[in-house]
């Protein structure tokens, strides 16, 4: 059976790049995706989402709108240089007269139907998820697990010198997420900053016509790779984030691990910095934490899935 999967995010190209595997992935099944600010604003990211369930021939999967700015109320950053001004890039996804939407609650409903069936996997900031925690406290206990991508443990940030952008973008709501939920797993830059692609892995995508997604591979790499190649010169590829997240889910393998209780600073001068008390005497704790991304897992996966259509 696929694992079922409720997606939140905020594509975002390397958001885009994980639901386009999830979507063709016969291992996964996305039940439905919530769509909220981040790398774009909450309106773009649910257009992003939609046109990529439209290319993929499953309109039918609920789109939910999610937060549109963080808890504690702050002017919330884009990156159109990293994402493109859309978010995917180069690409500019048709302009629609009416995207269909779902209500909110229809999270509570897909945990209702689905259980312990189903996995929550945040590839965003945390907003949309500390808010269905507080909504629905019971049902969220029925969830068999949560993944998150965020944090930088011991290692520089992206979005500071300290801090990775998601849990900076809202570290209260973040350490409210670990404080409530059960069964974590975060893949933070420790691991995801490893998991690049490359022009000759993209390359072989793209020339698989009977991917949906082939004719956008291509000019969707190169804009983020070229951005990427100017906050880390001699870089020799293009991490994807968000795809390691995903992919663990039904590859845990992917990467090692350490188990520990994490959490995130929220106050300004070290906003977003994630930790875990590694002295002597601190004690291990529950959540699941990846340390070390197994390359040749993940590319064999990743090809694995990509080049299965033809």
């Amino acid at each position: 059976m696929p694992k079922k999967i409720l997606l939140f995010c905020d594509p975002g190209i390397d958001d885009s790049i994980a639901i386009m595997f999830a979507l063709i992935n016969p291992e996964i099944e996305i039940v439905g995706i919530v769509a909220s600010y981040g790398n774009v604003s909450k309106e773009q990211a649910i257009a992003n989402a939609s046109y990529l369930l439209d290319l993929a021939g499953k309109p039918e999967i609920p789109v939910i709108p999610g937060a549109f700015m963080p808890i504690q109320k702050k002017m919330v950053t884009y990156y159109p240089e990293i994402h493109g001004e859309d978010g995917i890039g180069p690409i500019q996804p048709p302009v629609k007269d009416y995207i269909k939407v779902f209500p909110f609650d229809t999270i509570r409903l897909l945990i209702e139907t689905y259980g312990s069936e189903l996995n929550i996997v945040d590839t965003g900031r945390s907003t949309s998820l500390a808010t269905a925690f507080i909504l629905y406290p019971s049902q969220m206990k029925l969830v068999n697990g949560f993944y998150l991508m965020g944090g930088s443990f011991f290692a520089p940030g992206n979005v500071t010198p300290l801090a990775e952008a998601n849990f900076h973008g809202d570290p209260t709501s973040t350490n409210f997420v670990l404080k409530h939920a059960h069964n974590i797993t975060i893949t933070p830059l420790n691991t995801t900053n490893f998991a690049y692609l490359t022009d000759e892995v993209v390359d072989l995508f793209s020339k698989h016509k009977s991917n949906p997604f082939a004719f956008m591979l291509k000019p969707i790499f190169e804009y983020y790779f070229t951005a990427y190649k100017k906050l880390s010169p001699g870089i020799i590829g293009a991490p994807m984030h968000d795809l390691v997240t995903v992919m663990t889910v039904c590859k845990p393998n992917i990467a090692e691990y350490i188990y520990y209780d994490a959490q995130v600073i929220e106050g300004i001068e070290a906003k977003g910095l994630s930790y875990i008390d590694l002295r002597p005497l601190g004690k291990p704790g529950k959540t699941r934490i990846a340390i070390k991304l197994n390359y040749d897992i993940f590319i064999k996966e990743l090809k694995d899935c990509m080049l299965k259509m033809v």
